[in-house]
């Protein structure tokens, strides 16, 4: 039996298991033979990496060895459940949707705030990605914009593209909500690279992916 280093706890009595589909990970994991602690591979608040070359622009020389297993297949960072209590909450939406979740549990599942409401949980972060301000990149995000002002850059989603001067780029030309997932970071990163001081976001459905997509947009266009 290994413990649990406390750090890995985050101050917390409580842990979350990773499981991962991809295989470079899972071979990595069964070639360490120990525990492996997961962090997110960037700067904490800033844009998720969907690829090595997004850790390498985050750290540099700082980190030794970068297992690079290809661009990530869905582009948003994993589903967390909190099932300690008799509630099943969802404290991050991501790449599994509520709605596969629920399929398989029969069972509704709540938010954070239905829990608190419900007597369950409490109202401060027990996981990664629930700071209000997160996934931010330097650039501020105007959320569902229906006009594109000069000098701002444009994330589209859909082939009704607004108006626009500046930089551009499209989650999905065909309104697909897993391509979107699959570029949101790293058209993020792009549009910020360009040096604009905003970028303007086009809605994107709530339903299935667009539930977390939704989250990241929120949380990169929070005040900070």
């Amino acid at each position: 039996t290994h413990p649990i280093a406390l750090l890995a706890l985050a101050g917390l009595d409580s842990v979350a298991i990773r499981v991962p589909s991809h295989p470079v990970a899972q071979a990595m994991l069964k070639h360490a033979r120990v525990p492996v602690a997961g962090p997110s591979a960037n700067i904490s608040g800033h844009v998720s990496p969907t690829s090595a070359a997004h850790v390498a622009a985050d750290f540099g020389e700082r980190v030794p060895i970068i297992l690079d297993g290809g661009a990530a297949t869905v582009g948003l960072e994993s589903t967390i459940i909190d099932a300690r209590g008799e509630m099943p909450v969802l404290l991050r939406p991501g790449a599994i949707t509520r709605e596969d979740i629920e399929r398989v549990i029969g069972r509704p599942v709540a938010t954070p705030l239905q829990s608190i409401r419900d007597g369950e949980g409490q109202d401060a972060p027990s996981a990664p990605g629930q700071l209000e301000s997160h996934y931010a990149p330097k650039a501020m995000v105007r959320l569902n914009a229906t006009e594109v002002a000069n000098g701002e850059a444009l994330l589209a989603f859909g082939g009704d593209v607004l108006p626009h001067t500046g930089p551009m780029h499209n989650l999905s030309a065909r309104g697909d909500l897993l391509e979107a997932a699959a570029n949101l970071f790293g058209h993020l990163r792009a549009l910020d690279v360009a040096g604009v001081k905003t970028i303007a976001v086009m809605p994107v459905p709530m339903t299935g992916l667009g539930e977390a997509i939704n989250d990241r947009l929120k949380r990169s266009a929070a005040q900070r």
